[in-house]
């Protein structure tokens, strides 16, 4: 199984992108020359930050594919823990759960709140599963957050845009933003310059990766719209339980790996789910995702690095 996909950088797309090969080693491109660096070293420089990136814990978890979800995610909070200078916080893009329950939201809370980092979330279709549940989550994680729970913040020169694509979902699970919120981003975005880096976080890709398996947001194309203008967008997702990016002139696309089960990639199942593998692989195909920040003028460097 492949699971990234690097597609070829046009030279005039080079100046602010970034490509990832092989884990434990980030690429970046600036100027159009690439630089590699292991693993480790991908941290802010002086006057930068870096924060955190898990998705899909899925706690809750006991099948085959994963027998404890609980013990990979504290797996995962103990590499946290264990990074180079410590980030600034941390953003967790959905399926906290399996199923939505109060007992596995309060396993989550205390297993995530080990790494003592702020922790800002999007929701995934399996932390909202009816009204009820969306109104537990919401004040769970939500507070302060507008309409369906979607709201920004800004950080050290960068703003950040946390989504919500899994309440209304469309054919085959495909995820949907809704007028509503389209037209909140529009507001939100427009007072603010086009140099600004701006990061959005979401559960479903904002790229249609695989539409018959829901692998996309129907609408994301009006959200894409809205942030063209922007020098460096960087847009990070879950859902898929793999490493794939694509770069798009000045947005990066980059899909992270869960902490609980890998699934497969596109065209090699007849369709999503937990995917089983050897127990020896397990933590090769799980993983958490560290992001630098360094200026404006520099693109944000992305590491993933496996459990094992």
């Amino acid at each position: 199984m492949t699971d990234r996909e690097s597609p070829q950088i046009e030279r005039r797309h080079a100046l602010k992108c970034m490509v990832w090969a092989g884990t434990g080693v980030v690429w970046t491109v600036a100027g159009g020359v690439p630089a590699s660096r292991l693993i480790g070293q991908a941290r802010a420089e002086e006057g930068g930050f870096s924060f955190v990136q898990i998705s899909d814990s899925h706690v809750g978890f006991d099948k085959p594919a994963n027998p404890d979800a609980r013990a990979t995610l504290d797996a995962a909070i103990d590499q946290v823990v264990a990074l180079p200078g410590r980030p600034a916080f941390m953003i967790h893009t959905g399926d906290v759960t399996h199923a939505a329950t109060a007992q596995q939201f309060d396993d989550a809370t205390q297993l995530i709140g080990r790494a003592r980092l702020e922790v800002h979330y999007a929701p995934g279709e399996h932390d909202i599963v009816d009204a009820a549940t969306r109104t537990a989550y919401l004040e769970r994680y939500g507070k302060g957050a507008t309409g369906g729970g979607w709201y920004a913040f800004d950080h050290s020169g960068v703003h950040f845009v946390s989504l919500v694509n899994v309440v209304d979902l469309k054919a085959n699970g495909l995820g949907s933003l809704g007028a509503d919120q389209l037209a909140w981003l529009a507001d939100d975005l427009s007072g603010k310059s086009a140099s600004m880096p701006i990061v959005v976080f979401a559960h479903i890709p904002l790229w249609t990766i695989a539409r018959d398996w829901g692998w996309g947001t129907e609408d994301s194309a009006e959200a894409l719209k809205l942030l063209a203008r922007f020098g460096s967008v960087t847009v990070l997702n879950g859902h898929i339980h793999q490493i794939m990016q694509k770069v798009e002139g000045a947005v990066t696309f980059h899909t992270a790996r869960s902490t609980a089960f890998p699934q497969p990639a596109p065209g090699t199942a007849p369709a999503p789910g937990p995917m089983r593998v050897p127990p020896g692989e397990l933590r090769k195909l799980l993983g958490v995702t560290n992001v630098a920040f360094s200026s404006a003028a520099a693109p944000l460097a992305i590491t993933d690095s496996a459990l094992a």
